[in-house]
């Protein structure tokens, strides 16, 4: 970069502070701290897919589930890192839809953040079902319609109140989940090491190879448990939602980014490797947790108990995270005039209450849906949030390496964390998304997912058309605002 085009870009940076003071973004309060950000960025690393999703899982593909884990926690990083460096170029609540909208044009920022918001509703439709079926372990009696409703107005009125506390209530509900898998990791190795417990007698290392090989099912089998692998890995992106509220986000951000390496080894590599060495891979089977199973032949007293809290955890801080993106993706649409101009609004306690209220009503229809919804329905749900977190990462990935073809041309700065590997990284993360949604296509459980990502498209696609004809400065591409950070 050029010392003229420094000083354009000084000045023009300068100069949009001065005339957008009041820029979306710096409306919020910047009330998450690091510990929360941290504990966020964990918390978005284990969620329902490990603690349930993992046992169908093993069913599949035995041992080579760890492989899997690992090599996606790998891509995962890529992901993440290449986030990352975004975020510090320009840190920006809503973060994906905005870099979409620079660097591959309006509509991409348009369908990005308004299919986010849809693989967060729908996420906390299932959410909510979920944690209405864990409480129903202990309070059989009660409804689970009434549950879910119950849960679904406490943290709606949690996420009204103040970022602050959605942030708490995210550090604890994060806390419990670190805390079991922890403890399970060191159980289980107690009972490697010294062999106590009913499990010591089989719990061996040589279990991961002992019965029918390491890849027992074949490595096609392995395969197809991927699409199940990158569910279980949805919301680690969150950090880059909560940019805009970060206290100081060119520290929090790339501590928390720079920990995910070893989160995914611990909570996800380690936890199976640990899980399947106690208990050989044969013995787990689909709809029960893995952690449940382990509990229960080690002999843990009221472990069972235990896990269906942990999960229930999982489950509500899923719909807590759900609640507060929405919220923030709805008013980053709605002030690029993408969606109705009242989700702008920030409530007295500078909360977009408008933005969160009308999600909440929208996953309130999975309290509906408790009553009408079969069970193959709910394996649906989850489908699509998957697809349309791969067109999150997708589109995080292709704005990167525009990013960084527009540093190497001197056209923007150089942003303060640059990626490992610069543009590779994450032309090897696009290639492996879409062999991912290979897989998904070539299976006929999870291949409906595709046709309502169809269905979806032409309806934005339509949405887009009615906007460009009633407001056609909305789809023409604007300079970026840029936000001091700090």
């Amino acid at each position: 970069m050029t010392s003229s085009q420094v000083g354009k870009h000084d000045e023009s940076r300068a100069g949009s502070e001065a005339v957008s003071g009041d820029a979306p973004e710096e409306g919020y309060e910047r009330g998450l701290g690091s510990r929360q950000v941290q504990m966020i960025a964990i918390g978005g690393a284990i969620g329902v897919g490990l603690f349930l999703g993992a046992g169908a899982n093993i069913a599949k593909a035995g041992p080579s589930l760890i492989f899997m884990y690992a090599i996606a926690g790998v891509i995962i990083f890529f992901i993440m890192r290449a986030l990352g460096e975004l975020l510090l170029y320009r840190p920006v609540s809503g973060s994906f839809a905005e870099y979409s909208r620079e660097f591959l044009g309006p509509f991409f920022g348009y369908f990005t953040g308004w299919t986010y918001w849809l693989m967060w509703v729908v996420t906390g439709m299932a959410e909510l079902t979920a944690a209405a079926i864990y409480v129903n372990y202990w309070f059989p009696s009660i409804p689970q319609w009434v549950t879910a409703l119950v849960f679904l107005l406490v943290l709606f009125v949690a996420n009204l109140i103040s970022v602050k506390l959605f942030g708490e209530i995210e550090f604890w509900f994060s806390m419990v989940k670190v805390t079991a898998l922890i403890g399970m990791i060191v159980i289980g190795l107690g009972v490697l090491t010294f062999g106590f417990s009913s499990a010591g007698d089989t719990a061996s290392v040589a279990n991961l190879w002992q019965f029918d090989g390491f890849f027992p099912k074949g490595i096609g089998s392995s395969l197809m448990t991927l699409q199940g692998v990158m569910f279980a890995y949805l919301a680690v992106e969150l950090v880059g939602v909560t940019a805009g509220e970060s206290e100081n986000p060119e520290k929090t951000l790339p501590k928390a980014i720079n920990t995910l390496p070893w989160r995914i080894a611990l909570f996800y590599v380690g936890a199976l490797t640990v899980i399947l060495c106690v208990v050989k891979w044969t013995e787990f089977a689909p709809g029960v947790s893995p952690f449940v199973a382990a509990f229960a032949k080690i002999g843990i007293p009221a472990g069972a108990a235990i896990v269906n809290f942990v999960v229930l955890t999982a489950a509500l801080s899923s719909c807590n995270s759900g609640m507060y993106s929405t919220g923030r993706m709805l008013r980053t649409l709605a002030d690029n005039g993408e969606a109705p101009k009242v989700f702008s609004k920030l409530s007295s306690t500078k909360t977009p209450a408008i933005g969160i209220t009308v999600s909440m009503l929208f996953m309130g229809i999975g309290v509906i849906l408790n009553y009408i919804v079969p069970e193959k329905a709910f394996g649906y749900v989850v489908s699509v949030a998957t697809a349309a977190g791969i067109w999150t990462w997708l589109m995080i990935l292709i704005s990167h390496i525009l990013y960084r073809r527009a540093v190497d041309a001197g056209r923007l700065p150089a942003s303060s964390f640059p990626a490992p590997g610069g543009a590779k990284c994450s032309w090897i993360a696009v290639a492996f998304l879409l062999f991912v949604t290979g897989l998904i296509a070539y299976d006929a459980d999870s291949r409906v997912c595709l046709y309502v990502m169809a269905g979806w498209a032409a309806a934005l696609g339509i949405g887009w058309k009615v906007l460009k004809a009633r407001n056609p400065q909305v789809t023409e591409r604007r300079e970026p605002d840029f936000e001091k950070v700090g």
